[in-house]
């Protein structure tokens, strides 16, 4: 097996791929593109990027080939034992996920673009960029020789995402037996200095506590874009990372602490996720939906430790930690949705919506609740072996136990587990979070008080959300309703989802609603409503003896008792 990537003109962002098939044996193969990438559990229908597509034999004659789905192939091979399959991908997004194309680099990521035999995804392949003599390549593959390189399985081929380019910068540090890089594309000033000394903190209490690192090297790859985003994705030996604006990327005031948060992130799916694998994606099949529940163990714990290993190696300090966690916080109580679907669920039902915001109120989110419950089992085990254990030990023994052995995990697997690290049932968190929609306040807060904290709750500071009960959105210069509260003086009053506010009290809202409404607080308010169909309304609001959105966040009321010294080893 073998891939061959070139391209005619960078600018027009089409990619020309040649799929060179041996060994073959039948008079007709099907060939797969995948439809869906792991790390993102929604399809991608990626088929739809490809313009051109056709099969010959090894002397350049053209064999007979047709689609018979939206993106399977059938190839009559009329005997021949080598078939090529040429054709091209538009490759115009850049994000962590993408596939890119432009006069400054080459950018793929394999899940996108390559085809695969179903039943000959196992075999070894060879992949070669025909790329610029000076470009260097950013990728977890094994390099056999300029631009050439060998990969173990299809799995392997499309799980290392690749930069080609010849303004790549490059560091490299090692710490505990692995060799890290960092590499990094687009505009941008990295401070080796500041970052080798971070990653190597985080990196390393990562290690110890799992007792070693599923591979011998890793690749930190930056995509740094001019503009503002954020966005990481996890695989087998690197992880993939769009963050911008580029002027803010090194800045400990701006994104910087953003940065530190999705590496330790994605670094912890190196062996969450990628080793501990639910059964159901064990192995993947790309191309139809892998439907599981463990959502919240995959992005769950995985956020909450991504998060906690920042602070348990002083790479973030107490205020730097708190200001994560009271995100997850407002995130949870703020959506209504997990009142509806469970988390688990919600996994399941990430292949409907992915990761778009869907329907009011429907679903919560498998980060943010699972992060949440993460907490919540941590402090759990703590507390039911006097502080001997933690989720820390659930998860090492996932991934010697399970991983390891080749096995899959699966809900009651979890559940299972954690009950022989605590002793005891964990029926209750289980029931009532996991598979359940109660309400977290008050387990959230004893979790919170056994480590020396507590939850403080208070009224938004936007007189809108607060006594209205509606948060907004901006959208260019329009104002946009995003969220209401159920049964609030807003839902009462008739406000309604993606409606356009126009003026507050005749006074045209100019990004400025918040500063509008606190300024004309206690007082009966008209505002002038854009909607859908175009009809533009008046409403009044009074404003409610009831607070509607509030503000979540942890204090810490106990100065380094002894079990947050505990927590926070």
């Amino acid at each position: 097996m073998k891939y061959r990537v070139s391209y005619q003109n960078p600018n027009n962002h089409y990619i020309d791929i040649e799929y060179i098939i041996d060994n073959v044996d039948s008079d007709r193969i099907e060939i797969q593109l995948p439809a869906w990438r792991p790390g993102r559990y929604e399809l991608a229908n990626f088929a739809k990027n490809v313009q051109k597509w056709e099969a010959f034999d090894i002397h350049g004659n053209t064999l007979f080939s047709k689609k018979i789905t939206k993106d399977l192939w059938e190839v009559k091979t009329k005997g021949n034992s080598t078939i090529h399959i040429r054709y091209n991908y538009f490759s115009n997004e850049i994000n962590a996920g993408s596939t890119y194309l432009d006069d400054k680099q080459l950018y793929i990521n394999g899940v996108n673009c390559f085809l695969y035999i179903p039943e000959r995804m196992n075999e070894k392949c060879e992949l070669e960029l025909i790329v610029p003599e000076d470009y260097e390549v950013a990728s977890g593959l094994k390099e056999i020789s300029k631009h050439k390189f060998e990969c173990s399985d299809f799995h392997q081929l499309v799980d290392s995402p690749f930069i080609a380019s010849n303004s790549l910068q490059h560091h490299a540090y090692n710490e505990s037996g692995v060799k890290f890089h960092f590499w990094f594309q687009g505009e941008c000033k990295p401070d080796w200095s500041l970052l080798e000394t971070d990653f190597r903190k985080f990196s390393k209490a990562q290690i110890e506590k799992f007792g070693d690192f599923p591979v011998n090297e890793y690749h930190f790859i930056f995509q740094i874009l001019t503009h503002r985003t954020y966005h990481g994705v996890e695989h087998y030996n690197s992880t993939l990372i769009s963050l911008g604006p580029s002027y803010d990327i090194m800045k400990k005031e701006g994104w910087y602490n953003e940065l530190l948060g999705v590496c330790s992130h994605e670094l912890y799916h190196t062996w969450n996720v990628k080793q501990i694998r639910p059964t159901e994606m064990l192995p993947y099949d790309y191309s139809k939906e892998n439907y599981t529940e463990l959502g919240y163990l995959d992005e769950g714990v995985t956020t909450y430790y991504g998060d906690k290993f920042l602070l348990t190696s002083r790479v973030f300090d107490w205020e730097q930690y708190a200001k994560t966690f009271n995100q997850l916080l407002e995130r949870h109580f703020n959506n209504f949705g997990v009142n509806n679907y469970s988390v688990a669920q919600s996994s399941f039902d990430t292949w409907l919506d992915g990761y778009a915001k869907g329907v009011p109120a429907r679903k919560g989110s498998i980060y943010t609740e699972g992060a949440l419950i993460a907490f919540m089992t941590d402090v759990f085990i703590l507390k039911n072996t006097t502080n001997q254990k933690s989720l820390n030990d659930v998860m090492k023994l996932l991934y010697n136990e399970f991983a390891k052995r080749g096995k899959g995990v699966s809900d009651k697997d979890y559940r299972a587990v954690i009950e022989e690290v605590s002793g005891v049932s964990y029926d209750e968190i289980y029931t009532n979070f996991l598979h359940g929609t109660s309400d977290y306040s008050e387990e959230l807060r004893s979790s919170l008080n056994y480590i020396g904290c507590d939850l403080k709750i208070e009224p938004s500071k936007k007189y809108n959300e607060a006594f209205f009960g509606f948060k907004i959105r901006y959208e260019i210069d329009k104002c946009i309703v995003d969220s209401i509260f159920p049964n609030s003086i807003a839902e009462e009053s008739g406000f309604s989802i993606n409606d356009e506010l126009i003026a507050i009290n005749g006074i045209k809202i100019n990004n400025d609603l918040t500063n509008w409404t606190n300024y004309f607080k206690d007082k009966e308010m008209a505002f002038s409503i854009k909607r859908a169909l175009g009809v533009i309304e008046k409403i009044k609001l009074t404003p409610s003896d009831t607070v509607y959105f509030k503000k979540y966040s942890i204090k810490k009321e106990v100065s380094d008792s002894e079990n947050f010294k505990v927590w926070n080893n």
